[in-house]
């Protein structure tokens, strides 16, 4: 089969946005894996989602926006289970929370037996999140996919995208957070996600400690203030671009696609000098996701995030 870019495995789920009727909501098509593959199919790679959707009208929504962005969805797969549904609470800066409508959803019914191995064994990268292993069979089916991958070669990226109301607790939270990364070779976290996956509360010690267990690349992204970079030869802060913020659902998410798309289209290089480069665009990708409202349909053009970058 052709080889793909970058696959993402996890949930698509419909956000809720809050429109400008008061207690009314807009949904918009999201789920953080798809916001990754939707960023790194706009900037020219070549993308598939894996993960479950149900046979609804969300679902339907869901499979014909990533196909509209340009992702494959040859491997989703239904289910007469319901879509997953996220309300998505704003406060005044932009900040957001979720309230989940996921109890044995879509997404977490992913089962290991529905994998395509030809797609595992044939992508360049295969990003995953924490969201699928909040439940089985999903949890078993995201961990075989690691497996899968990192065998024949593929990096692994993995964001934890801690979403508190859907695990029973903290500790098993870190338990089953801690799980990929003994393949994951780039980990993107926020800077409230440090102390969840390491035994750091600040982001270089953290950064570091996230090296010292195999990973090639860590990114903490730190809101308005940026982002922090580690691998093991260099490191640094670079900051964000200052913008006007409304709702920053997906902002990670984009900046996660774009450095993902940076990193394919130069060979992985984590050169020093190129590194920053990639860097400032995936910062400039989530700030611009930040000016608008929802997740897929925030997401920028990569020309508009070059249009951007050169007009700051």
């Amino acid at each position: 089969m052709k080889q793909i870019d970058l696959a993402a495995l996890g949930e698509t789920l419909i956000d809720f946005t809050p429109s400008e009727r008061e207690n009314t909501f807009t949904a918009n098509p999201g789920g953080a894996p798809a916001n990754v593959l939707v960023m790194a199919a706009k900037a020219g790679c070549r993308t598939a989602f894996i993960g479950k959707v149900g046979e609804d009208q969300f679902g339907n929504l869901l499979a014909d926006t990533l196909k509209e962005n340009g992702v494959d969805t040859s491997f989703m797969r239904r289910s007469r289970v319901h879509t997953t549904l996220a309300f998505v609470h704003l406060s005044p800066n932009g900040d957001r929370s979720f309230t989940f409508c996921r109890n044995h959803s879509a997404d977490t019914l992913l089962a290991e037996e529905e994998l395509d191995r030809g797609l595992l064994e044939n992508c360049k990268v295969l990003h995953v999140g924490s969201l699928s292993l909040t439940d089985e069979p999903a949890r078993e089916a995201t961990l075989e996919a690691l497996r899968i991958a990192k065998a024949a070669g593929a990096k692994i990226s993995y964001d934890p995208n801690w979403r508190p109301a859907l695990w029973e607790d903290v500790a098993f939270a870190k338990e089953m957070m801690a799980l990929p990364l003994q393949w994951a070779d780039v980990v993107k976290l926020s800077d409230n996600e440090v102390p969840l996956l390491t035994p750091y509360e600040d982001e270089k010690r953290g950064a570091e400690w996230l090296v010292e267990q195999g990973a090639e690349l860590v990114a903490v992204t730190m809101g308005p203030k940026g982002c922090y970079y580690k691998t093991r030869e260099n490191s640094g802060y670079l900051p964000a671009p200052e913008v006007a913020v409304v709702d920053t659902t997906g902002s990670g998410d984009v900046f996660t696609g774009a450095l993902l798309s940076r990193l394919i289209q130069n060979g992985f290089s984590l050169d020093g000098g190129l590194l920053p480069e990639m860097l400032r665009f995936a910062c400039a990708a989530g700030s611009l996701c930040a000016t608008r409202f929802g997740g897929i349909p925030a997401i920028p053009a990569a020309e508009e995030i070059e249009r951007f970058l050169n007009q700051g």
